[in-house]
């Protein structure tokens, strides 16, 4: 059995959630989010708790029975409090700042790299070195870390390019020379 769509989504307060056949809408103070549940998941709302069901035992819709729960649930803490990713810039001379919504960040290559805020999404810079990825959509605010990220991965050798606080890379020691 999944545990994890078997366990009830809570509904916290000033929280909406209002299901149309398997289109899910949470609304909260921080905006609205609607959701596509595949067609064989079914929720149904009981007092303050989303609850899901399956069909079936079948190992597909299993695991989408847990996704399922999984996306209502990172909706209802988008629209509640929000999510936030920070990435930090290691290397000399990485810097960033904001123009705007948007980010400029310097990155050791020719030019600066701008990178505009999608809907939804809002940059915050603490000093030169630590961008602040915020917005209601878990997915969305992931996926643009991922995208300012890839412009520098973390290297091995010196530790340089663009990390998730408190990430840690695993450092190698390099060529040797001499004998």
């Amino acid at each position: 059995m999944s545990r994890v769509g078997n366990t009830p989504v809570e509904i916290p307060n000033g929280v909406k959630v209002a299901i149309s056949g398997n289109v899910v809408t949470v609304e909260g103070k921080l905006g609205k989010l609607t959701q596509e549940l595949h067609s064989s998941i079914s929720a149904k709302i009981d007092g303050e708790l989303v609850i899901f069901t399956r069909p079936s035992d079948e190992a597909s819709v299993r695991a989408l029975h847990g996704t399922c729960k999984a996306l209502v649930r990172n909706m209802v803490v988008g629209v509640s409090e929000g999510y936030t990713k920070t990435l930090e810039l290691i290397g000399v001379g990485y810097r960033g700042e904001l123009k705007g919504k948007d980010l400029n960040l310097v990155l050791g290559y020719s030019h600066p790299v701008f990178i505009t805020a999608p809907e939804g999404i809002t940059f915050k810079m603490d000093g030169v070195t630590k961008v602040s990825v915020s917005g209601i959509n878990k997915q969305v605010v992931g996926q643009v870390c991922a995208e300012i990220r890839k412009w520098r991965k973390p290297e091995p050798y010196k530790g340089k390019g663009i990390l998730y606080i408190g990430e840690h890379i695993q450092r190698k020691q390099g060529k040797r020379t001499g004998k």
